[in-house]
């Protein structure tokens, strides 16, 4: 009984951080533009950085708890699975087509910022320079977006949608604190459940939040790049990924990496797979980073030269993601 009131929890944790996400990114959007902030860094930060709240929550509060392999797990988890998942899903529906003018600067950025942490985890910690370094990049994309959204004029009209009346600040005053708890909150339920869930099918940490807290804190952009899809307007889901995964690496793990007083230590905890020939090597660098790398590399080729996904790489995307998947069950049980 106690076992199911930890998956419970887990997935009341769940709910809560999605829910609490949602409520504070309305929020702040609708206070940031009442208070005057300029529409266009609205567009261009705000929003992106707030759908990352969940990540960077359950990252941090893993990191504070003592937990770092959740907190790395966590965000290059995230990152296989918006790819292999979520846009190998959505191209398997419907071809998609890259059309932004700056996906390429984009893409190749998320995956230079990927071997950038690679580097600096080869020697199995990430010191704190080397966490602003991340943090310099987050930066940089900032700024890319600014200009972006600059040149394509991005942000008209957008201010009239949003009313300053006493009850609508009061109403999304409430939202931003109900949000905010929620995803603190939530975060907590996910990281104490999951270390337990771990303990319980004894299997490490860094499985599961490879897995399933990746796939939770990835599910709200699971849920809005199907619907983007079917309904037509699949060439969201690229830029969203892409912009998603750029923030996990450089914000998240940026972030993580900075709390510690010596830096985010890399786990030591070695795989053994087919009869013990991977002994001796730390998962993260051999198993988790390069397929991120892997799909991040398919992905950017694929939409800087041939301008689509189409239904066949998306499939492909797709495969190597449930192997990756099948691979970690190998390795666990």
């Amino acid at each position: 009984m106690e076992n199911v009131l930890v998956f419970f929890m887990f997935f009341v944790g769940l709910l809560i951080i999605i829910k609490g996400g949602d409520l504070f990114v309305d929020a702040a959007v609708w206070i940031a533009i009442a208070t005057g902030i300029p529409k266009i860094l609205v567009g261009a930060t705000l929003v992106s950085l707030a759908t990352t709240l969940p990540e960077l929550f359950v990252s941090t509060i893993a990191i504070i708890k003592g937990h770092p392999e959740m907190a790395i797990g966590n965000a290059i988890g995230s990152t296989i699975c918006n790819i292999g998942l979520v846009l190998g899903i959505c191209a398997c529906i419907s071809p998609i087509r890259v059309r932004r003018k700056f996906f390429s600067i984009k893409g190749f950025m998320m995956m230079l910022s990927l071997i950038c942490f690679y580097v600096f985890a080869y020697d199995q910690t990430v010191m704190k320079v080397e966490g602003f370094v991340l943090i310099l990049f987050l930066i940089i994309y900032i700024i890319i977006n600014v200009v972006e959204f600059n040149q394509a004029g991005s942000s008209n009209g957008f201010r009239s949608s949003y009313k300053t009346k006493r009850l609508h600040i009061f109403v999304n005053i409430l939202k931003f604190v109900i949000g905010a708890c929620g995803i603190v909150i939530g975060a907590r339920l996910l990281v104490d459940n999951g270390v337990q869930i771990a303990e319980i099918l004894h299997i490490p940490e860094q499985i599961v939040s490879l897995t399933l807290i990746a796939l939770g804190t990835s599910l709200p952009e699971l849920v809005t790049a199907v619907t983007a899809t079917i309904k037509g307007h699949e060439g969201i889901s690229v830029g969203n990924i892409i912009g998603a995964n750029i923030l996990n690496i450089t914000m998240v793990l940026g972030v993580s990496s900075i709390i510690p007083k010596n830096g985010l230590t890399i786990s030591t905890r070695n795989i053994e797979l087919f009869h013990k020939i991977l002994t001796d090597v730390p998962q993260t660098l051999v198993l988790d980073m390069p397929m991120s790398f892997l799909l991040m590399s398919l992905l950017v080729l694929c939409g800087t030269f041939r301008r689509k996904i189409d239904r066949k790489h998306g499939f492909l995307i797709f495969v190597l993601y449930a192997a990756y998947i099948g691979v970690l069950a190998a390795i666990s049980f």
